[in-house]
C-alpha cells in the first residue's frame, strides 16, 4: 500500500449518542468512496466496522473500529466509536489522536445525553469539530429543532454550509451553500447526487444562509473581513482556507446534513473533509520530556522529526496474538525496524506495519506522521504507551483511563474455568484498560470492575468466546465496617490453661473509646508498675489488632477506636507471647460488646444525568435507595442530580436507571465515607451473617 503524506491525511472520529448512525455513516463513506462494493447494514450484521460477534448480536458498536476512505487525493482515516455509555471511554480516548471530530446528531432525536458528553469531551480537549445531522429521512426528523438544541445546549452559533432539501420521507438532497448548487439523490442508494438548479421555494433561504455563512467565515481573517466589507468578491478557495482556520481554532462549527441509510449527502461530506477539515499538519505540537531528564522537547508533524507515536487501542486474539494500534505524531517508521517504548523503557521490534480496514489488515511500507497504523506481536507495549525513536526518546502521557463505576464478583463455573480465569482476564485487560481486576483480601472474592453492567456482561461473553472460560457475575459483598459508640473502662481478658506440663497464662485489662471517622485503630500503653512485662505488651497489641479484623456483630473489621492497655498480670513460668495475644483478643471482644457496637456502610457520591421528563422518577427511585439529595442543576435538556447513597443500594443501579430514563440516563459514582447503618437494615445484615456462620459450623 502506498504511503500518503501528512498534508493529504484526514483523521476523523465519528462520535455521538448510540443509535445516531455513526457506523452506518462510516459504511456509507466507504461505499461512496469505492472502498467497498456492497453497502452493509448494522441490522444485518455485515458492516465493515461492527465485526465483533458481540456487536453483530447487539447491533451496536461496543469498541472503536478503524477504516479509511481514499477520496480526491486525500486519505480520510475514520474512527467509528461506540455511543453506549458502557463503552464511551473509548470514544473519549480517540479524541486525543484525531485531528477533528464529526459529531453525529440524529435529526429525529436531536441532542441526547451522550451527544452532550461527546461535546463536553470535544470542548475539554479543544478538538476541532463538525456537526453532521444524520437520519434526515426518518419520521419526525426536524433539522431546525436539532439545530436549535445544538445552539442552545452547546452555546454556539453553528455555521450551516448546507441546506437540506426536504425532510422525513421528502428528504432527497442538499444545497451546497458554497457553490449554491442543489444535489438531488435517486432512490437507488447509490449515493450519486445529481446537480440541479436550486428549488424555487428554497432559493431565498439558501441565499440568506450563504450570506450568514460568509459573514461567520470572514470574521476569522481580518483581510477577508475588509474585502467583504468593501463589497469585493471572495474566492471559494479563500473561504475554504478561512473556514479551515476557524475550525482548527474552534471558532467555527460547520453543520452538514444527510442520511447514511439512503446514502444522501455522503459524497459532499467527503468533499468537505478533503477541502476544509484540519490535517495532521494543523494538529498542535506534542510537548513532552526527555526520557533521561526533565528537559522539555517538542515534536512537530513532520517526516523530518524523530519518530513518535501513541498507542490508543490494542486487540488481543488468542490465536493471532496482540495487535497494537497507534497514531504517528512525528517522523516516519519503516516496517521491520526498531523503536523504543519510552513509557516502559524497553525496546520493541515493529515487524510488518499494517493499515486497518475493519477487521482486515493491509500491509504498508511505512508509517508516516499523521497516519494511524498497527503492528503485531509487541512484547511489552500496551494501550496508552508512547513509542519513539530510541535515539530521541520522548515521554508523554496522552491517554488516561476513567475509574470503573461498577463491580461484580467473578465466579468460575467449573474447576477448569477456575484454573484459567486469571490468565483469560489478564488478556482481556490488555485489550480494555477500563477494566480492573483485584482480589478482595477481606471477602476473598475476585472482583471485576468496569464502566457498567453491560460492559461487564460483554467482557464475560468475550472471555467465553476468545478463551473458553465461563464465569458468572454476582453482586460483590459490601465491605461493611464495625465501630464502637461508647467509652468503656477496665475490661479484663484473662487466658489461663493448665495441661499437665507448662501452662499458658495471660491477663490484660483495657479501656476502649470511639474515635472520629477515619482515624483508624490506636493502641495506647498505660501500664504502670510492671503489671505486665514490657516484652509482652506488643503481644497484647497484636492480639487486639488481629481481633479487630473480625468484629462481633457481623464479622467485619472494627475501625475508629482507641484501646488502652491499663493493667494486667503475668506468671513467671506460664506467661508467653501467645497467651498475651489471646488475652488481648479476649479483652478487646468483651470491651466491644459493652461499648455499644454499630455497623457502618460505605456511602457513595453519585451524579445522575437524567432527561427532564424523567427527573421525578429518578428522584423517587433515589429516595427509595436511602439517598440524600445534595443538589440539582439543569444541563441542556437534562437534569444533573448529585446525592449521597449507600453502596448497598446502587450495586444494580444501572439497569434501573436505564429503565426509568428509556436508556437516556447516565451516572458516575465514587466513594465518600462510612456511615452508621440504620438499625433495621443492620439487623438484616447481622442475621444473614449469623445464619451463614451457623451453616459453616454445621458443615464442620
Amino acid at each position: 500500500m502506498k504511503v500518503v503524506e501528512p498534508e493529504f491525511i484526514r483523521n476523523a472520529v465519528l462520535i455521538g449518542h448510540t443509535q445516531s448512525g455513526k457506523t452506518s455513516l462510516a459504511e456509507s463513506m466507504f461505499f461512496v468512496s469505492g472502498m467497498i462494493a456492497r453497502l452493509g447494514k448494522t441490522a444485518e450484521g455485515n458492516t465493515v466496522m461492527d465485526f465483533e460477534p458481540e456487536e453483530v448480536k447487539k447491533q451496536s458498536s461496543i469498541s472503536t473500529a478503524i477504516g479509511y476512505a481514499d477520496w480526491k487525493k486525500s486519505r480520510i482515516n475514520v474512527l467509528d466509536t461506540p455511543g453506549d455509555v458502557n463503552f464511551f471511554s473509548e470514544s473519549i480516548n480517540c479524541l486525543k489522536v484525531v485531528d477533528f471530530a464529526i459529531l453525529v446528531v440524529c435529526a429525529a432525536s436531536g441532542v441526547e445525553v451522550q451527544t452532550e458528553k461527546a461535546w463536553d469531551a470535544i470542548e475539554k480537549f479543544s478538538i476541532p469539530r463538525v456537526v453532521f445531522v444524520n437520519k434526515m429521512d426518518r419520521e419526525r426528523a426536524d433539522y431546525k429543532s436539532s439545530l436549535k438544541e445544538v445552539e442552545e445546549i452547546f452555546k454556539i452559533k453553528p455555521v450551516l454550509v448546507q441546506l437540506p432539501i426536504g425532510q422525513e420521507s421528502s428528504f432527497k438532497g442538499v444545497i451546497d451553500l458554497f457553490t449554491m448548487k442543489a444535489y438531488v439523490y435517486p432512490d437507488d442508494f447509490s449515493g450519486k447526487g445529481k446537480e440541479q438548479a436550486l428549488p424555487n421555494d428554497l432559493a431565498g433561504e439558501a441565499e440568506s444562509l450563504r450570506n450568514s455563512m460568509i459573514e461567520s467565515i470572514v470574521e476569522v481573517e481580518d483581510a477577508l473581513m475588509e474585502k467583504y466589507l468593501e463589497g469585493q468578491h471572495i474566492a471559494d478557495e479563500d473561504l475554504y482556507r478561512a473556514l479551515r482556520t476557524g475550525i482548527c481554532q474552534g471558532k467555527l462549527t460547520p453543520v452538514l446534513f444527510g442520511s447514511a441509510f439512503k446514502n444522501i449527502g455522503i459524497d459532499l461530506l467527503l468533499d468537505f473533509a478533503a477541502q476544509a477539515a484540519p490535517t495532521p499538519m494543523d494538529h498542535v505540537d506534542l510537548v513532552g520530556k526527555r526520557a533521561d531528564s526533565d528537559q522539555e522537547i517538542v515534536r512537530k508533524c513532520s517526516p523530518n522529526e524523530p519518530f513518535c507515536g501513541v498507542v490508543f487501542k490494542s486487540i488481543v486474539d488468542p490465536f493471532a496474538g496482540k495487535l497494537t494500534i497507534f497514531r504517528v505524531f512525528s517522523g516516519r517508521l519503516p516496517s521491520d525496524s526498531n523503536m523504543l517504548n519510552s513509557t516502559r523503557a524497553q525496546k520493541e521490534r515493529t515487524g510488518q506495519i499494517y493499515k486497518l480496514f475493519g477487521k482486515k489488515q493491509e500491509a504498508a511500507e511505512a508509517a508516516v506522521c499523521g497516519d494511524i497504523v498497527a503492528v503485531a506481536k509487541q512484547k511489552v507495549t500496551e494501550t496508552g504507551d508512547m513509542l519513539c525513536d530510541e535515539r530521541e526518546a520522548i515521554v508523554l502521557k496522552i491517554i488516561e483511563f476513567p475509574t470503573p463505576l461498577l463491580s461484580f464478583a467473578v465466579q468460575p463455573k467449573t474447576k477448569a474455568d477456575e484454573d484459567k480465569i486469571s490468565t483469560a482476564i489478564q488478556k482481556i485487560l490488555e485489550e480494555d484498560k477500563t477494566l480492573e481486576l483485584r482480589r478482595d483480601q477481606e471477602t476473598k472474592e475476585l472482583i471485576l470492575s468496569g464502566m457498567g453492567q453491560g460492559h461487564l456482561e460483554i467482557t464475560v461473553e468475550r472471555m467465553k468466546r476468545k478463551f473458553g472460560v465461563e464465569v458468572t457475575l454476582k453482586s460483590p459483598k459490601i465491605p461493611y465496617r464495625e465501630t464502637v459508640t461508647a467509652k468503656v473502662k477496665y475490661v479484663q481478658g484473662k487466658y489461663k490453661r493448665q495441661t499437665g506440663g507448662r501452662g499458658q497464662y495471660g491477663d490484660a485489662v483495657v479501656d476502649i473509646e470511639p474515635l472520629s471517622k477515619g482515624q483508624g485503630v490506636e493502641f495506647v500503653d498505660k501500664v504502670v508498675g510492671g503489671a505486665i512485662p514490657r516484652n509482652f505488651i506488643p503481644s497484647v497489641e497484636k492480639g487486639i489488632r488481629e481481633a479487630a479484623q473480625k468484629g462481633i456483630l457481623a464479622g467485619y473489621p472494627v475501625v475508629d477506636f482507641e484501646v488502652a492497655l491499663v493493667d494486667g498480670s503475668y506468671h513467671d513460668v506460664d506467661s508467653s507471647d501467645m497467651a498475651f495475644q489471646i488475652a488481648g483478643s479476649m479483652a478487646f471482644k468483651k470491651a466491644v460488646e459493652q461499648a455499644r457496637p454499630v455497623l457502618l456502610e460505605p456511602i457513595m457520591v453519585i451524579e445522575v444525568m437524567a432527561p427532564e421528563d424523567s427527573t421525578g422518577d429518578v428522584m423517587g427511585d433515589l429516595n427509595g435507595r436511602r439517598a440524600r439529595i445534595l443538589g440539582m442543576d439543569r444541563k441542556g435538556k437534562h437534569t444533573l442530580i448529585k446525592a449521597q447513597v449507600p453502596l448497598a443500594e446502587v450495586l444494580t443501579y444501572e439497569p434501573s436507571l436505564r429503565s426509568l430514563t428509556a436508556g437516556k440516563g447516565s451516572f458516575a459514582i465514587e466513594f465518600s465515607h462510612y456511615e452508621e447503618v440504620p438499625s433495621h437494615v443492620a439487623q438484616k445484615v447481622i442475621d444473614e451473617y449469623k445464619k451463614a456462620k451457623g451453616q459453616e459450623e454445621q458443615k464442620d
